[in-house]
C-alpha cells in the first residue's frame, strides 16, 4: 500500500491556517459545499475559524459583545452557505465581512474602547507605524496617540485598517470582505497611513 508523507512546518502567528493543498485537509469551500447536504459538516468551519474571529472581534468590542457577534456571524454564515462562491477556497474574508457588518452595530462601544486605549494602553495595532528601535516610553506615547487617531477615523477607514492589522487580511481579502474594489482598499490605506503618521508627528512635536 502506498503511503503519502505530510510535512507540517510550524507557522508564525497565533492562528495558523490549515493547508488547503493537503490531501486530507478539505478547503473551507469544500466544507461549506458539503454542509449544504449535511449540515453537521458546517461545524468544521466553526472549529477552524471561530477562535480567530473571536480574537478579532474581542479586540474591537470586548469579550462580552464579541461572544454574541461571533455566534451571530456563524449563524448568518450557516444560513447563507448556499450562496457561498465555491471558487474561493478560503472563507476567512467572507466570515470577516459578516462579522464586520455585525460590528457596525457597536461602533460607539468600539470608539469608547479606543479612547480608553488612548488614555494609557498599549496595543500591537500600532506596531506597523512605529520604529522598532524606540524605547518603551516612546512606543507607549505613540501607541496612545495612534489609538486616539484610530478612534477619530471614519468608520469605513477604521474597518480597513483593523482588518489589515488585526485580522491579518491582505488588501485583496479586505476588498472581498467589504465588497469593494481592491483599489478602494489601497487608497483608503494610503489616506489612513498619512493620518496616523501625522498623529505621530504631532505627538513628537508636542513631546
Amino acid at each position: 500500500m502506498q503511503t503519502t508523507s505530510r510535512s507540517s512546518p510550524a507557522r508564525p502567528g497565533p492562528a495558523p491556517r490549515p493547508d488547503p493543498a493537503a490531501d486530507d485537509e478539505p478547503t473551507d469551500a469544500s466544507l461549506i459545499a458539503a454542509s449544504r447536504t449535511d449540515s453537521e459538516r458546517f461545524a468544521g468551519l466553526f472549529q477552524r475559524h471561530a477562535q480567530e474571529i473571536m480574537r478579532y472581534v474581542a479586540r474591537r468590542l470586548g469579550r462580552d459583545a464579541a461572544e454574541d457577534v461571533v455566534a451571530e456571524t456563524f449563524l448568518v454564515a450557516f444560513h447563507q452557505r448556499h450562496r457561498y462562491d465555491a471558487a474561493r477556497p478560503d472563507a476567512r474574508p467572507w466570515l470577516y465581512g459578516i462579522a464586520t457588518n455585525l460590528i457596525r452595530r457597536h461602533r460607539r462601544a468600539e470608539v469608547r474602547a479606543l479612547r480608553v486605549l488612548a488614555r494609557g494602553g498599549l496595543d500591537p495595532v500600532t506596531e506597523p507605524f512605529t520604529d522598532a528601535v524606540e524605547n518603551r516610553v516612546q512606543a507607549g506615547a505613540r501607541s496612545r496617540a495612534l489609538a486616539a487617531a484610530i478612534a477619530g477615523l471614519p468608520a469605513k477607514q477604521r474597518e480597513v485598517l483593523l482588518l489589515v492589522t488585526w485580522a491579518g487580511l491582505t488588501y485583496d481579502e479586505v476588498a472581498e470582505a467589504l465588497g469593494v474594489p481592491s483599489g478602494t482598499v489601497r487608497s483608503r490605506m494610503n489616506r489612513i497611513r498619512r493620518k496616523l503618521r501625522d498623529a505621530l508627528g504631532k505627538e513628537d512635536h508636542d513631546g
